[in-house]
Formats: C-alpha cells, structure tokens, sequence
C-alpha cells in the first residue's frame, strides 16, 4: 500500500507540473485528482478567439496497485517521465495501447 501512496503523490507532481506548461493564457489547465478512485487527469479548457479548446491531455488511473495510463497527449509521454523518477516499468501498463500489443512494449501488459 506504501507503493500506491507513493504512486498517487508522483502523479499528481507530475500533472501539476505539466499544468504549469500551458503556453496560451486563453486556455486553463484543470488538474482532476480523485483519491478516493485513483483517478488523475489534467483536462484544457479555453478559447482560442471562437473556437473551443477542450480536451483530456492526461488520465492516470491506479488500478491493482498498477499505474495505468489511460491518455497521454505529451510529447515526452508520462510514462517515461514514471520511470526518470523511480516507478518500475512493471508497474506501469499503457492503456492507450491495444491489449495485444503490450506485450510488445517494456511496460506490464495489465
């Protein structure tokens, strides 16, 4: 459990940190942190003159002790941003790739 503890914390670092990149001062970077479900997602909300910007950037679940990452639109991606500080590549599973093809990957498949 001390390892979810851990896990929940680094998330939200990592999203608060991500939220402070947002580059347009029309658009807010929403940061979403529900405990109770471990579920974590920084979501941009805004107008770029008339046309709405809205969007998931990054959704993060925990899921049996496992980081899943349900949607990442960084460059960088987060997951490896995971690993740079210290989370195991097993315990990480990419949600946003099909299920057949994590085994391809050297994250946990699920």
């Amino acid at each position: 459990m001390a390892a979810v503890e851990e896990y929940r914390q680094h998330i939200q670092r990592l999203l608060s940190e991500h939220a402070q990149l947002v580059w347009d001062s029309r658009i807010q970077a929403e940061t979403i942190f529900d405990q109770e479900r471990d579920r974590y997602q920084l979501v941009y909300v805004g107008w770029r003159d008339s046309q709405r910007v809205y969007g998931v950037v990054l959704h993060l679940d925990i899921i049996d002790g496992k980081i899943w990452v349900q949607q990442d639109g960084t460059e960088v991606g987060i997951a490896n941003k995971l690993v740079e500080i210290g989370v195991p590549k097993h315990d990480i599973v990419l949600g946003i790739d099909p299920p057949k093809m994590r085994q391809y990957t050297e994250f946990a498949v699920g």
